[in-house]
C-alpha cells in the first residue's frame, strides 16, 4: 500500500463535449474509467472510494479531502484492496449517488489536463488542471472550447454532482 499525502491545488473548467477528432488522438493508456463513491464522513472532510478501470487492471483508492481554499485541499489517497473497497461502500453516503465517468488525460505545454466525460451530459465535460502554486500560469490546450472557470462553484464539484446526478 502506497501513501500519497500531499496538497492538491488545481482549475477546474467547464467545457464543450470534445471533438470526436480529440477524442480519437487519446491513446488508450490515457483512458480510465471511475467509479466514485462518497462516504460518509465527519464535516469538512469529504471521503470517496473510486474504482479505476484501465485497458489491463482495476485500482482501488480510498481519499480524503479538506479544503484550504477554492483551488486548494489537502488531500490523503492510498490504494485498497478491491475487498476492503467492498467493505467501504457499506459507508456510502446515501444522499450521493455513485458518480461514473470516463477520464482522458491530455498532456499540453508542460502540464496533465484531465477531462471527465460524465453519461449524463452530451454537451459538455468538465477539465481541470493541477498546478504547483495557485499564481501558475497554463495555456489551454488547443481544440478544447471553456464555457466557464468553475474553480469557485461548489455546484461542479463531484461531491456536489453526486447529489444532482440526474435518473
Amino acid at each position: 500500500m502506497s501513501d500519497v499525502k500531499n496538497t492538491e491545488t488545481e482549475k477546474k473548467f467547464l467545457i464543450k463535449y470534445p471533438s470526436a477528432e480529440l477524442l480519437s488522438s487519446i491513446r488508450d493508456e490515457y483512458r480510465s474509467f471511475i467509479v466514485q463513491t462518497y462516504l460518509l464522513s465527519e464535516k469538512g472532510v469529504t471521503s470517496r472510494v473510486r474504482s479505476r478501470k484501465y485497458a489491463d487492471k482495476t485500482v482501488y483508492t480510498k481519499t480524503e479531502k479538506s479544503r484550504v481554499s477554492d483551488m486548494t485541499c489537502f488531500e490523503d489517497e492510498w490504494e485498497i484492496s478491491k475487498e476492503e473497497y467492498l467493505i467501504e461502500l457499506k459507508n456510502a453516503d446515501p444522499e450521493r449517488r455513485p458518480i461514473e465517468k470516463e477520464r482522458l488525460l491530455l498532456r499540453y505545454e508542460g502540464h496533465t489536463f484531465e477531462i471527465d466525460i460524465y453519461p449524463f451530459w452530451s454537451d459538455k465535460a468538465i477539465m481541470e488542471v493541477e498546478l504547483g502554486s495557485e499564481d501558475e500560469k497554463f495555456t489551454i490546450p488547443q481544440g478544447i472550447e471553456v464555457i466557464s472557470d468553475v474553480t469557485s462553484d461548489k455546484r461542479y464539484k463531484n461531491a456536489a454532482l453526486a447529489k444532482s446526478i440526474p435518473q
